[in-house]
């Protein structure tokens, strides 16, 4: 998949868990391993506003485009 989610690494730079991640994005912490495992299809813009405001970042710290390898 040419988008890759790097919410493990800002969650590792924060030191924060999954679980405490996900009570305040307001998600379970089965939808937070979807979305950090790249299973997920897609991402609500309010999910990712949240993300981005309890990890105070970018939404492009949290998704990458790569080059699909054909």
């Amino acid at each position: 998949m040419p988008i890759v989610v790097r919410i493990d690494v800002e969650l590792a730079r924060r030191k924060m868990s999954v679980g405490e991640f996900a009570e305040k994005v307001g998600l379970t912490p089965a939808n937070v391993s979807v979305l950090k495992n790249g299973r997920a299809k897609a991402v609500r813009f309010s999910t990712l506003e949240a993300m981005c405001r309890v990890l105070e970042c970018q939404p492009g710290d949290l998704l990458e485009w790569v080059e699909d390898e054909e």
